[in-house]
């Protein structure tokens, strides 16, 4: 674990207590003990230091203390820790990512949630695409909603990731096309099965000035239908990219392309 995700602030003491899930994954998972440190995330999307307190086992609750010195102090966590992470990112292009990711089906797009989150993308836009399956939309209403929030948060703990993603309800394509063309200072990309020979994304990036926020489009399992990646290039100005070898799955393909993009910019 690099931070973890405070879903309130602390009281006037700074103090913050924890229970819940969240406690058993604190004492039962990551065994922490009294005067132990935790980079915490706090919602404004802030970050702090802070200690572990006191832990009652009885109440099942864990009390952290939010501080500023943390000489002298055990921390949990090994290798990069958070406050480096958000550093370095900082001194990096501050380029802003969206997914829109054709809903696959319900286990492997929680892959696909879990990864980009991981990479940093800040905004998710699930779109129901002509190879959809109905059943992929209705598995993200109610208490799934509620699990791909569980996800996002995990994968933010452990990748020490300052973006806040979020996660969209399933649009059509019109509407995550309409949504995209609202913004400014934008690029997108369309990962493509076939080769349009447009060139290569570091080009693309290079002739464009000003980026601010780019978007990488990936299918489902079955693709992007023909009249769909039309719709993106020619209504979104999306540029197809056609990545040479085999042809992979569309959990692997959206780790594979924000990689690729962030690799370029």
């Amino acid at each position: 674990m690099r931070q973890f995700i405070l879903d309130k602030n602390p009281d006037k003491k700074g103090l913050v207590v924890i229970s819940g899930k969240d406690f058993k994954y604190l004492c039962q998972v990551l065994r922490v003990k009294p005067g132990d440190m935790i980079n915490v995330r706090l919602p404004d999307g802030s970050l702090k230091n802070s200690t572990v307190a006191q832990i009652d086992d009885k109440a099942r609750k864990v009390v952290i203390q939010i501080c500023a010195d943390t000489e002298n102090k055990t921390s949990i966590t090994r290798g990069v820790q958070a406050e480096e992470i958000e550093t370095d990112l900082k001194s990096s292009s501050g380029i802003e990512y969206w997914l829109f990711q054709f809903l696959p089906k319900s286990q492997k797009f929680e892959q696909i949630v879990r990864q980009a989150t991981e990479c940093g993308v800040s905004r998710i836009i699930p779109i129901i695409g002509e190879y959809s399956e109905k059943s992929s939309v209705s598995a993200l209403s109610g208490s799934k909603g509620e699990r791909l929030e569980r996800i996002v948060k995990e994968a933010r703990q452990q990748s020490g990731s300052p973006v806040n993603t979020i996660v969209d309800s399933p649009v059509d394509l019109k509407s995550a096309v309409n949504l995209w063309n609202n913004t400014s200072d934008s690029l997108g990309f369309v990962l493509s099965e076939r080769d349009e020979g447009i060139g290569t994304i570091r080009d693309i990036i290079q002739n464009a000035n000003g980026v601010k926020l780019i978007c990488i489009a990936v299918g489902s399992e079955g693709g992007i239908s023909p009249d769909e990646l039309n719709h993106l290039v020619e209504k979104g100005l999306f540029h197809p990219i056609h990545f040479s070898g085999n042809i992979l799955r569309c959990e692997t393909a959206a780790l594979y392309g924000i990689a690729a993009v962030q690799t370029a910019v």
